[in-house]
Parts: C-alpha cells; sequence; structure tokens
C-alpha cells in the first residue's frame, strides 16, 4: 500500500514537471516572435523583440501613450490606430471604443501585442511627451485620506503644460509591489510655473500607487513620471464656464483657476465642489482668495451628509439642485467635470436639461 502510494506521487510529480518543461518550451519557442518592426505614422520605425504589449514596447521606447490604469486595459486611454499587423480586436477592447472608432482599426496599445511587424498612427504631439525626473519637496496633508504632492523638476529642469492636464506618475517597485506601478494624476498647480508640479492624490484602499505614495514617499526622494497628456483643457472662448469635482478632482480645476487668475480672465466663473463632511473640505483659503482676486468667481462648496450639531451654514445635499441657481445662460456656458464616471453621467444630463450643450460640456473621468 505504502509502496503503492509512493509510485502513484512519483508519476504525478513526474507528470508535473513534464507539463513545466513544455510550457517553458513553448515560452521559448511558440512565444518568441524575434525581431519586430513597428512603422509609426509612416516615418519613424522601431526594430524590436517582440513578445510584448505595443504600449509596453513604445514606452520602452519613450514613445508615452496616456494610460490612467498603468495598462491593465480598464480606462480605455491608449488609444491608436493599428493599421497593420495588430490581429483580431479583442473583446478587452471593445467596451472602450466607439463604432467609428473599431470601422477605423482603432486599438488600446496594451492590449495589442506586437507578434510580427506591425503599422501603426498616433497624433503627432505625443513625440513631446517626456519623461521627467524630480526631487520631492514638500508632502502635505489636506484632508485624512488626501495629499499634495511638490515636486522640483531635476531632468528635465522645466516642463510646458496647459491646465488641466495630467501626468503618468511611477511608483517604483516596494513590498506591496513586485514591479512598478504607473498610474495617471492631474497637475494641480499653474503651467505658469515650469520648474515644478504639483499633484493632489488620494488615497484609494489597497491602490498600489496610492499606497506607496501616502505610506511611503518621503520629503527628499526621486520619482520619476512622465507627461504631460490629456485634452481636459480651457477652450478659447469667453463663454462663462462652470467646474465641478470633489476629492481628488479638483486638482485640475485648481490649475486652470490658477492661470485664469494670473492671466486676468473676465470670465464668469462658478466651482460646485461636492463633499460628504466639512472634514473632506480642503484648500478653502484658496478659493476664498481666488474669489477676491478674479473679476467674477463664485466658489459652492456643497456637503451631502453635514454632521448633526455642525455649524456648516453652506449648501447642503447634491450639487445638482444648485446648477440652475447659479447658471445664467446655458446657451452660453461651458461645464468642465472631473470625478467618477457615475458623477459625470449625472451631472452631465443635468447640464443638458438646463440647456449646456453636449459640445460644451469637457470632462476628466477618474477609471
Amino acid at each position: 500500500m505504502f509502496i503503492s502510494i509512493l509510485i502513484t506521487i512519483g508519476i504525478v510529480a513526474g507528470i508535473g514537471g513534464f507539463l513545466a518543461l513544455l510550457l517553458i518550451i513553448a515560452e521559448s519557442t511558440l512565444a518568441n516572435y524575434g525581431e519586430c518592426t513597428i512603422m509609426i505614422n509612416e516615418k519613424k520605425e522601431l526594430k524590436v523583440k517582440g513578445g510584448s504589449s505595443l504600449l509596453n514596447i513604445l514606452n520602452n521606447n519613450k514613445i508615452f501613450l496616456s494610460s490612467a490604469c498603468g495598462g491593465r486595459g480598464s480606462c480605455g486611454f491608449c488609444k491608436c490606430k493599428v493599421i497593420e499587423g495588430g490581429g483580431p480586436l479583442l473583446p478587452t477592447e471593445t467596451p472602450f471604443l466607439e463604432e467609428d472608432e473599431k470601422k477605423n482599426n482603432v486599438r488600446l496599445a496594451c492590449q495589442v501585442k506586437v507578434k510580427q511587424d506591425i503599422k501603426i498612427k498616433i497624433p503627432a504631439d505625443i513625440f513631446a511627451v517626456q519623461e521627467f525626473t524630480g526631487k520631492v519637496i514638500k508632502i502635505q496633508d489636506l484632508t485624512y485620506d488626501i495629499k499634495e504632492i511638490t515636486i522640483e523638476l531635476t531632468k528635465p529642469k522645466e516642463i510646458e503644460f496647459q491646465a488641466g492636464q495630467f501626468v503618468q506618475f511611477v511608483a517604483p517597485r516596494y513590498e506591496k509591489s513586485r514591479q512598478p506601478v504607473t498610474r495617471a494624476y492631474s497637475i494641480s498647480s499653474s503651467p505658469d510655473n515650469k520648474d515644478y508640479i504639483k499633484l493632489i492624490i488620494k488615497k484609494v484602499p489597497d491602490g498600489l500607487c496610492t499606497t506607496y505614495i501616502h505610506e511611503y514617499l518621503k520629503e527628499g526622494d526621486t520619482v520619476i513620471f512622465t507627461g504631460p497628456f490629456g485634452d481636459f483643457i480651457i477652450k478659447d472662448t469667453q463663454n462663462d464656464m462652470v467646474f465641478i469635482a470633489g476629492g481628488s478632482g479638483k486638482a485640475p480645476i485648481i490649475s486652470m483657476l490658477e492661470y485664469l487668475n494670473t492671466h486676468g480672465s473676465k470670465r464668469r466663473l462658478v466651482y460646485f465642489f461636492g463633499a460628504r463632511t466639512k472634514k473632506d473640505l480642503y484648500l478653502t483659503e484658496l478659493f476664498e482668495k481666488l474669489e477676491k482676486e478674479l473679476k467674477d468667481f463664485t466658489y459652492v462648496p456643497t456637503l451631502s451628509q453635514p454632521e448633526e450639531n455642525s455649524d456648516w451654514k453652506g449648501k447642503t445635499g447634491y450639487i445638482m439642485a444648485y446648477l440652475k441657481e447659479y447658471i445664467k445662460d446655458g446657451a452660453e456656458t461651458e461645464a468642465y467635470l472631473c470625478g467618477s464616471p457615475g458623477m459625470i453621467d449625472a451631472v452631465q444630463k443635468k447640464l443638458v436639461a438646463i440647456k449646456i450643450s453636449e459640445d460644451n460640456i469637457f470632462y476628466d473621468s477618474f477609471n
């Protein structure tokens, strides 16, 4: 009996070892795609080792497509046109693509594996995106779960960006993450300040990047990020502007408002900031200062769950209830939203209902 058990264990172990060997052989042969050529915009040619995702290969060659999720296929930002060699469209891509994008061979670069020569087309401004190294010169707690990080640029020493854009911050490998993790964060400082940037980052439970920033990052540390990215920017009109954002969605709004203030904006501006309780409010003094300095700016913080016996005298409930009160003429108003997809969808419907055109509603969605 005992000998039979040993023989059985030996056979199972042998089969397991044989299967493992087969996997190793398959990985080294079937998955060895050799050298592949990536032709970009019919101009730039890259000779690369096949087998990795198009997004990773481009990033490794200092061509940085936007990717808020770090290449996990959950944000849909890393779109590019794959003209040849990308293989069939995958089910993981279809939720992020419009019908016309599918017809025009738009793909998610993180989901396209380079297995052969491939031709792609990307926006020309992607070539202006750079990798930056900086030094953390200040970390400030804004609330119990939101920090402001100030990064002084060291290489290169300046950055050109537009108010509302974001960068991709690289958290290095640490004890809770086996590999570097990249996540997108909006720049909260004004583009007039080129030698440093500020990021406002809310801690996400079990978030690998935010955990690193909140629990491990220290003043004096060296960090790496790429950018700038995004088209959530101020439109060149004289329309009224309505800003709506809660939590860390305040970051790009601050950048926009400070830029408008510095450049003497005469536009009518209203910012609705939604929070649960008073402890979720932050940088109130900054907005009070902007109300004094800008020609026509109103800050409207709104608490959905103010504490009982609170001394709060401001707006309560949800932002949507107050939009019509502050928007004079929907046809002459632009709206800038920053937050979760659910929040953006609900607010957008309300804005359309009060006659703001969908063409004048711009948003940065946190996926």
